[in-house]
């Protein structure tokens, strides 16, 4: 069974305090790299967007925790610009998401890439510090982010196979390389399959999304012939299966 451990918390008044000290100590103690299965040791310096990192391949990550048996859609996080600059650099950090019940059981624990948390899961919070921009509070949305795209070791208290875990990630992690650019259109293509709820589907099944990105992306006039290259990469890439003329599976 997986508990925080009340123990380690004993020493502190605050109950975020005590929730933080519970939590990082049970990451630390039972969550390994999903990158390269190494395990992750926590920052000693207190960087903001960071909590973890893996000295193996130099992967941070950040966690984020609450009471509640179900996974939440909305995350409070740190001060708006902050968040942006780190998302928006070569260092911005994947994300640990942990939820625990009223007796101190973990309910799911589960990594989300960083590629797959954008500027637009990033929304200002009405709360402002000192009267100045930069202090502006932020949430992640969690709102439209695809299923696949969040890699559980915990769910529902069952345990997922590390190599599982692993697979998961390795099967998305060619993202981390590309540009911004291409980068955005092979995420948005993968969401356009992702709605389609089904693993095998026509290229005229994609076809219906132009409208819709066209909106994401308005400088682009060949939404089609976009839509067929960045099939022919996410095939390249063995994230989806070539089957036959106009088809594809989700591999």
């Amino acid at each position: 069974m997986n508990f925080l451990n009340p123990d380690l918390a004993v020493n502190y008044r605050s109950p975020s305090q005590r929730v933080r000290v519970m939590t990082e100590f049970w990451t630390w103690e039972n969550v390994f790299c999903p990158s390269c299965w190494y395990q992750i040791i926590h920052h000693t310096n207190n960087r903001p967007v960071a909590d973890f990192y893996c000295k193996s391949c130099s992967e941070d990550f950040e966690l984020k925790s609450k009471k509640s048996i179900n996974l939440w859609n909305i995350v409070p996080d740190w001060a708006y610009g902050t968040m942006i600059e780190r998302l928006e650099s070569s260092t911005n950090p994947s994300f640990f998401f942990l939820t625990y019940k009223q007796n101190l059981e973990i309910s799911n624990f589960l990594v989300i890439p960083k590629f797959f948390i954008r500027s637009e899961n990033i929304i200002k919070a009405p709360r402002v510090l000192k009267d100045r921009w930069e202090y502006l509070m932020c949430n992640i949305s969690l709102l439209g982010i695809p299923e696949s795209w969040k890699i559980f070791y915990i769910q529902d208290w069952k345990e997922i196979k590390k190599d599982i875990i692993l697979d998961s990630w390795k099967k998305t992690c060619f993202l981390g390389n590309q540009k911004w650019e291409t980068k955005w259109w092979l995420l948005d293509i993968i969401d356009c399959i992702e709605k389609l709820w089904k693993k095998d589907f026509s290229i005229d099944e994609m076809y219906n999304f132009k409208d819709l990105l066209k909106v994401k992306h308005p400088q682009n006039n060949f939404i089609e012939d976009k839509i067929r290259q960045q099939l022919q990469v996410l095939r390249d890439k063995w994230y989806l299966e070539f089957v036959r003329r106009g088809r594809y599976r989700v591999l």
